[in-house]
């Protein structure tokens, strides 16, 4: 029971910060459609290229199931309720482990 507590912490707070991520490279996408941002810029398009590979195996599959809407990609809204979702089962979990 001591090694629980922390690691059901840290798997809360790395899917905080993954949720974070998807949150960032949607907003970061939007700026890149609509010319706010340039690619050229190297700094833009290193944060791009890494939002990019950390969300892209997750939003992949979702994409595939979801129907094509158009222009309008909701997976990334799709994947942070999933992992709200996640979040909400494994503070269950943490909880009736402890016994609360």
């Amino acid at each position: 029971m001591i090694f629980l507590d922390p690691l059901f912490r840290i798997v809360g707070i790395a899917i905080e910060l993954y949720i974070w991520m998807v949150i960032i490279g949607a907003v970061l996408s939007w700026l890149v459609a609509f010319n706010v941002v340039n690619t050229s810029n190297r700094f833009v398009y290193t944060v791009g290229d890494f939002l990019n590979r950390i969300t892209e195996p997750a939003l992949r599959p979702i994409r595939n199931i979801l129907p094509n809407l158009g222009g309008v990609d909701i997976s990334p809204l799709v994947l942070i309720l999933l992992l709200y979702f996640a979040q909400m089962v494994l503070g269950n979990i943490h909880r009736a482990l402890l016994g609360v």
